[in-house]
């Protein structure tokens, strides 16, 4: 179904579009214009439960600093796996566990000692003793937490983030609470008052410091709606902006988008004013940076702010990144592909003038290999995507017919593929049929005229009646272009001749009402006497040469196999412009040295 098997002169029909009714009057009775553009929870599409898919809501941070590899010069430490240095704790002979350059691993046994040690009156004692707790809740793959909390040192750690003299000894605590918060223990981070603490620590002088709380606060962002509005309403949104605009370094910026996007991650969504400011600052990372890592919860971000409203979507748009979005739908990596998509899918989920920058952009030419790509998610998402853009205006279901190959493969993934991709496929064909001018009807069935009735009709046999709803519109939609065309498309032939017919005298003793009585009216209208019973003009093409024509003036464009690519709306092609700057891993416009904390 990739190709076009019709002969030629089959294959390219002309109309004109410039005098058609409204949209708003021409959708039919079953999928009207509020259930043809569908939201993502609608459609049944996940924004946050695939964890694989998405990354991690939370992280622990499990290896040391590179530097930490020596003993040498730490009196009464011994070394950890991995090169990580800990307290020498005694053994109870009273001589150390482990000998200067031996390695050991951190248990809950060693929590005693340690928080012995870390209410010592020697500050370097102290501090060896925070580096060991923050190594025992790195212990894989269930630190024991609980245990270490019963000691009472978060307190302790909190209390340790406003050691300003003292950044070593801020950066391990930070590093402790990060570990504490990525567990199912995050509520206890929170009421011990760090986060105040943590956000205005986002401006420390120390880039370790710096970046260690914008981990922990991504984490507890990540815990959930409610945390996550706490960290907004505390100010870390500005000072953690300010650390992507001027990043110390590449794991600075990648650890900070990634606490960004827990930002504006979840349902119940955060207000869009409280959030907007990161919109043209992810717009700049996505269209300058070229990191994977960065780019992919760059574009999960902004795939949860444009989940939403028109104004959410706007939002996005008005920022100038639809054409760099676009561009990443040719990503190598999947884990690009999938938040980029995701993102084009919430914006042609609005309203025409945003679907239409999508299509500005060539989304469409960008999104049809995604139809038969290898992973389903993305070509389930690829379908609910072009789903969107057939609901919108008449010249965006032109643009969408003009790619014949693509609309092949959607009907290849509605008769064949999985379940998920054939619902979306079938909204696809639906959406057109339903929403488009007869001239488009008659287009899709005559240029697919092979395949887009047996595939409509290979789902009148599923269970989830909606889908048959969306089926029995577009087979509506056909029967009725075919009876206005002098029964040109044969469409009840190719109906009867895929076993339809039969389907649909199943259908009326379906148990939904709605569905039973769409199936008695198709029966009773398109395939009882063989008087005509449609009472409206008919409307059949005229033949000339070797394509059809409804009446075009001379000179009027190419058919769909021509050359007609719509023209850039202005706006929306221009790159983005980079913030004054760019990004400058040792900007010095900005003195965290100096900045108040």
């Amino acid at each position: 179904h990739k190709g076009n098997n019709h002969p030629k002169e089959l294959q390219e029909y002309q109309f004109d579009m410039s005098n058609r009714a409204d949209r708003s009057n021409r959708y039919k009775a079953g999928v009207d214009s509020s259930d043809s553009r569908r939201r993502r929870e609608e459609s049944g599409l996940s924004v946050r439960k695939n964890k694989r898919e998405e990354g991690l809501a939370k992280r622990r941070q499990i290896n040391d600093k590179p530097d930490e590899t020596s003993v040498a010069a730490v009196p009464g430490v011994v070394a950890a796996g991995g090169g990580a240095l800990v307290p020498a704790i005694a053994s109870p002979g009273g001589t150390p566990a482990a000998a200067p350059g031996a390695k050991r691993t951190f248990t809950a046994e060693d929590i005693p000692s340690l928080n012995q040690s870390i209410r010592s009156a020697d500050p370097a004692e102290v501090l060896q003793a925070v580096k060991g707790f923050r190594r025992v809740l790195s212990i894989e793959p269930s630190p024991p937490v609980h245990e270490v909390l019963a000691t009472g040192v978060l307190p302790m750690f909190v209390a340790m983030l406003g050691r300003h003299d003292h950044q070593e000894l801020q950066f391990e605590a930070a590093w402790a609470l990060t570990n504490i918060a990525s567990t199912d223990q995050t509520r206890q981070v929170v009421d011990a008052g760090a986060i105040p603490s943590m956000a205005q620590l986002l401006l420390s002088p120390s880039a370790d410091v710096r970046e260690q709380c914008a981990w922990c606060l991504g984490n507890v962002a990540g815990d959930g709606p409610e945390l996550r509005d706490l960290v907004l309403q505390q100010g870390a949104l500005p000072p953690l902006l300010q650390n992507l605009v001027q990043p110390a370094n590449i794991s600075m910026l990648r650890n900070a988008v990634w606490a960004l996007s827990n930002f504006c991650r979840g349902k119940p969504q955060p207000s869009l004013e409280s959030v907007a400011p990161a919109v043209p600052v992810l717009a700049q990372i996505v269209s300058q940076q070229d990191d994977k890592e960065t780019l992919m919860d760059a574009c999960w971000a902004l795939s949860y702010l444009s989940d939403g409203d028109n104004d959410r979507v706007g939002a996005v748009v008005a920022s100038g990144v639809v054409p760099r979005l676009v561009a990443l739908l040719g990503h190598a990596s999947p884990s690009v592909v999938t938040p980029a998509l995701r993102t084009i899918g919430n914006i042609v989920s609005g309203d025409d003038g945003q679907t239409q920058a999508v299509v500005d952009a060539h989304g469409l030419e960008a999104i049809a290999p995604l139809v038969t790509h290898v992973k389903k998610g993305i070509r389930k998402e690829a379908c609910w995507a072009l789903s969107n853009i057939a609901a919108g205006s008449r010249a965006q279901i032109t643009s969408l017919l003009e790619h014949q190959e693509m609309i092949s493969a959607v009907l290849k993934a509605l008769a064949s593929d999985e379940w998920d991709v054939r619902k979306e496929a079938a909204w696809v064909v639906s959406n057109v049929a339903t929403g488009g001018a007869h001239e488009q009807v008659f287009a899709l069935a005559k240029n697919h005229g092979g395949a887009v009735v047996p595939a409509i009709c290979s789902l009148l046999d599923v269970q989830d009646s909606k889908v048959l709803l969306v089926a029995l519109d577009a087979l509506e939609a056909l029967l009725k272009c075919d009876s206005r065309s002098s029964g040109l498309l044969q469409v009840p032939t190719a109906v009867d001749e895929c076993d339809g017919l039969e389907k649909l005298e199943l259908l009326q003793e379906h148990e939904n009402e709605t569905v039973y009585t769409k199936s008695v009216n198709l029966i009773e209208s398109y395939f009882g006497a063989d008087d005509d019973e449609d009472g409206g003009e008919n409307i059949a093409p005229a033949a000339d040469g070797n394509t059809f024509s409804f009446g075009l003036p001379a000179g009027a464009p190419t058919a769909f196999g021509g050359q007609c690519a719509p023209p850039a709306a202005p706006g929306f092609g221009a790159p983005v412009a980079p913030l004054a700057g760019g990004f400058n891993f040792n900007a010095s416009s900005f003195n965290f040295s100096n900045a108040a904390v």
